[in-house]
């Protein structure tokens, strides 16, 4: 596998944790208890701004991140603060670093979860999350997997009915923090922070919506730690990669989009992609439909589009037009195949045919990856770049699964996906992943609830496309086109002033801006 390159933010995994952990403490010589302490502190200071006053309950498992929590309870109280501690199992199964935590706690000893002090045979505290302004969640680290049981997941469950603000160590207990798959019950966080770097459970769902806001904070690992990561979060200075026009510049020098599909009723698909590769930056965009729908693309109010009417068969496109299709691939560009194709038999073979035997890099979107459901075996041995950009339930006919397997293994699925064509996989979402077949993943920090709306994926297509045909290196151009669709998404909400009311076109007219401007939330 390739190194993540630098407009990627690297997310460790567990087992990169593990091994940066091991270099600082017995490469380093870093004491583990120093970092245990750090990482305490920055929790602590977490809850201090979220909830300034009032009882703390702290929740904590017998591992590392329960050693955290209760370094996180030591420094409150000797802040002046209440606090609970709350124990999932008897101290006498604490260990190395988290037991030292423990014998510094100060005040009351912990307390289980129905508020039986631990070191008492009989009697009862009360309820020790009731009346808590704050609860940190220190159960499950990164190093777990798998679905939680016993007293940790009947602990998970009781934070899930209180009503303050809850603060995860790490990651919330019950998340995956290599993959952000939640196989049981989860916390839902209104804040996770996590040590040294963010995981990649905390910016790929379903993990994403239970972390709240991450915070990552640093805890004393040394400079030179180990970097490697296969899973990293889009950075802005991907733009920097992208081409810009010069005096020289001309029309085909800009890259030649050609997007091909429509059939009746669905003319929008294909135009909106066009449009959005116009925007991108292509000095020339082809749209190939059939020959009777080619006067409604023309007529579209997009004038600077050229149109190309191709054999109809049953309202779309079939075999007949293929040749075409290819003789005007001969002058390069890239292709954008399936917005408004249709899911006809003639269709679906004309897509799997002009898939195998087009040489410019292809954009496969919409119908386009439909035809290709349980055959991504063919796209293998194609002779350009291929971007697949499926939503959950396209991934997931791709895969022949059902939609909500991919949804809660994304990471995982967008793999397989990418492995299986040898092709880059973009599976959208508000957390968008881009698997390349090497097993590299880039991630989104998504955050444009805008593009919650029709259209907005043939947009998406139609960026990419453009990208391509400007020879930006294809898994660069679609890290580069998910931020910029999400920016064009964040401006669109700011100029109509709210998210719902974006349509597809705003975010084409955003696009331009979404170079060198971000709309902030929307």
């Amino acid at each position: 596998m390739e190194e993540l390159p630098d407009f990627l933010e690297p997310l460790p995994d567990a087992e990169k944790m593990r091994a940066i952990d091991r270099w600082a403490i017995d490469g380093q010589g870093v004491p583990g208890l120093e970092l245990m302490e750090r990482a305490g502190a920055a929790v602590a200071a977490a809850v201090e701004r979220i909830a300034p006053d009032g009882p703390v309950a702290v929740v904590c498992g017998k591992g590392n991140n329960g050693g955290d929590g209760l370094v996180v309870a030591r420094l409150l109280r000797d802040a002046g603060r209440e606090v609970a501690v709350v124990l999932v199992a008897p101290p006498a199964e604490l260990e190395g670093d988290a037991r030292a935590s423990l014998e510094r706690l100060p005040g009351p000893g912990p307390v289980g979860l129905d508020g039986t002090p631990w070191d008492e045979e009989a009697g009862s505290g009360g309820a020790p999350l009731h009346g808590a302004v704050a609860v940190v969640d220190a159960l499950l680290g990164t190093g777990f997997a798998g679905t939680p049981r016993g007293e940790v997941a009947e602990a998970i469950a009781a934070l899930g009915r209180v009503q303050a603000p809850i603060v995860s160590v790490d990651v919330p207990s019950g998340v995956d923090a290599s993959s952000g798959a939640v196989a049981g019950v989860a916390v839902h966080a209104d804040a996770t922070v996590t040590f040294h770097a963010a995981k990649p459970g905390l910016w790929i769902r379903p993990g994403k919506a239970h972390a709240g806001s991450v915070e990552v904070a640093p805890i004393g690992i040394p400079r030179g730690a180990p970097s490697a990561a296969s899973v990293g979060l889009i950075e802005e200075r991907v733009l920097s990669l992208l081409p810009r026009r010069e005096g020289e510049s001309t029309k085909f020098l800009s890259g030649h989009v050609l997007v091909v599909g429509g059939s009746v009723g669905l003319t929008g698909a294909p135009t909106m992609a066009a449009r959005a590769a116009m925007r991108a930056g292509a000095g020339y965009v082809t749209v190939l439909v059939p020959a009777g729908l080619q006067q409604v693309i023309a007529g579209s109010g997009f004038s600077e589009l050229m149109t190309r009417g191709l054999p109809e068969v049953e309202g779309g496109l079939g075999d007949a037009g293929l040749e075409e299709v290819l003789d005007a691939t001969a002058r390069g560009g890239a292709l954008a195949l399936g917005p408004g194709l249709g899911r006809t038999d003639q269709a679906a073979v004309f897509a799997r045919r002009l898939a195998r035997a087009a040489r410019v890099p292809l954009v496969l979107d919409a119908d386009g990856l439909n035809a290709h459901a349980g055959r991504l075996q063919e796209l293998v041995n194609r002779p350009a770049p291929t971007v697949l950009t499926p939503h959950a339930g396209e991934l997931g006919r791709l895969l022949e699964i059902e939609s909500g397997e991919v949804q809660e293994q994304r990471l995982a699925c967008a793999r397989e996906a990418a492995e299986r064509s040898g092709a880059i996989v973009l599976l959208k979402g508000d957390d968008t992943l881009v698997a390349d077949p090497d097993g590299r993943v880039a991630v989104s920090r998504g955050g444009s609830a805008a593009l919650a709306t029709a259209g907005t994926g043939d947009v998406l297509s139609g960026v990419l496309a453009a990208l391509l045909a400007q020879d930006v290196e294809p898994f660069a151009a679609a890290c580069a086109a998910v931020l910029l669709h999400a920016r064009a998404g964040r401006l669109a909400a700011r100029a109509v002033g709210v998210a719902e009311g974006v349509v597809a076109g705003d975010v084409i007219a955003a696009l331009p801006r979404a170079r060198i401007e971000d709309g902030g939330d929307g």
